[in-house]
This record gives C-alpha cells, sequence and structure tokens, in this order.
C-alpha cells in the first residue's frame, strides 16, 4: 500500500503541525482513492476539537460534513486524515485505533519529538496497516 503526497502537501502538514503544537492538530487529505494506491491531491485543516486537544484529535461535526461537501463539491475522495503527535511517535496509538471510523482510509501521524517525520497508516477496520509515503 502506497499514499503518495506531494512534497508541497508534506510540506503544509509539517507546518501546520508546527504551528499547533503543544496541541494536536488535524485535517482532512483529499485526491484519489484506491485500494492500493491513494494520491493526495489537496490537504483541508480543520480545528482540533477535542475536550483534551493536547492529547487527543477531534473535527467537530458540523466542521466535518462542511469539509465533506467541499470534497465532494471538488470531484475528490476523501483519501483520510492527518493529525499529530506532538511529544509521541508517527505512529497510531491505542486510542487512534479506538475512535479511527473511515476503514481503508489512509491516517498521516506527524511526530514533533525529534526530528519532524511523517508515517502513513491504512485503517483496515480493526488494526492499521502501514503503508509508504512517497513523492509522485
Amino acid at each position: 500500500m502506497t499514499l503518495s503526497l506531494p512534497s508541497e502537501l508534506r510540506g503544509e502538514i509539517l507546518a501546520h503541525a508546527r504551528e499547533g503544537a503543544p496541541e494536536e492538530v488535524v485535517g482532512v487529505l483529499a485526491g484519489d482513492h484506491g485500494t492500493d494506491t491513494s494520491t493526495v491531491q489537496r490537504c483541508y485543516r480543520a480545528d482540533n476539537a477535542a475536550p483534551t486537544p493536547r492529547t487527543r484529535y477531534e473535527i467537530a461535526p458540523t466542521q466535518e460534513l462542511d469539509l465533506l461537501e467541499r470534497i465532494d463539491a471538488a470531484g475528490l475522495d476523501v483519501v483520510g486524515f492527518y493529525h499529530s503527535h506532538p511529544r509521541g511517535p508517527a505512529e497510531p496509538s491505542d486510542t487512534d485505533a479506538r475512535l479511527a471510523a473511515w476503514p481503508d482510509r489512509s491516517y498521516v501521524i506527524v511526530s514533533l519529538s525529534g526530528d519532524a517525520e511523517l508515517g502513513s497508516w491504512r485503517w483496515r477496520g480493526e488494526r492499521f496497516e502501514r503503508e509508504e509515503i512517497r513523492a509522485p
């Protein structure tokens, strides 16, 4: 499995994570969703509406609906989501797995501890599977 993520969008995600620290940030990835390879064409920032934004992320239902409508109107698919772990690794936490709700979508996680890095994981309904991030 591969997530095709252009360098400029990768830079936007990293910038969002740095701007939002020490709280987690969140956004939606839009483009062409595929079973083996998904291609990100746009990133949509969202506000973190979680009651504890330093350790969780959540998109408010009204904002999520608005973003999904914007993605649909642009003729794109929801490829997945991104969020940051300001103090943790670029891999899903137990909380991330409990709250994942979009099967076969990518969950990009930005770690800001040490050198900033991105990891991507596909939610398979019961578990995450790591996927490669590749610049087109």
